[in-house]
């Protein structure tokens, strides 16, 4: 799935796929109590927020502070980088958020990894081709 979103240029994103990411955060935002994660559209395509943020955590273009916020915000512990806030690149963002999505997917699911549990299914598929 991540073959369909824009690769990353010797860590940075392109344009597209740094909105990409806000629209993801948005939709995270607005998760309530569904099983499944929410999902973003590019190019006509249905792509999981997860697989957004998996996208980005190579990439060390500054994220906006309006975006530094929305991920801070959604921390347990507070913020403590190197330097200032504004300084969070989007391989720290997306590394918090895809760990966020993950927890969301154990409580909405009662503890079961469904990610993990379609994994082994497929495996187990293949093995059996």
């Amino acid at each position: 799935m991540s073959n369909a979103l824009p690769p990353l240029h010797e860590g940075h994103a392109p344009i597209t796929l740094q909105q990409l990411f806000r629209e993801a955060l948005y939709a995270f935002e607005e998760w309530d109590t569904e099983v499944t994660e929410p999902i973003v559209m590019f190019e006509g395509k249905v792509v999981p927020v997860s697989t957004v943020f998996e996208a980005m955590r190579e990439c060390t273009d500054i994220v906006p502070n309006n975006i530094v916020s929305a991920v801070t915000e959604r921390l347990t512990k507070p913020w403590e980088g190197e330097g200032p806030l504004d300084t969070m690149t989007f391989s720290t963002a997306a590394r918090v958020m895809g760990v966020l999505v993950r927890k969301r997917l154990l409580v909405v699911n009662n503890g079961v990894d469904v990610a993990a549990v379609v994994a082994e299914t497929q495996a187990a598929e293949q093995s059996d081709r």
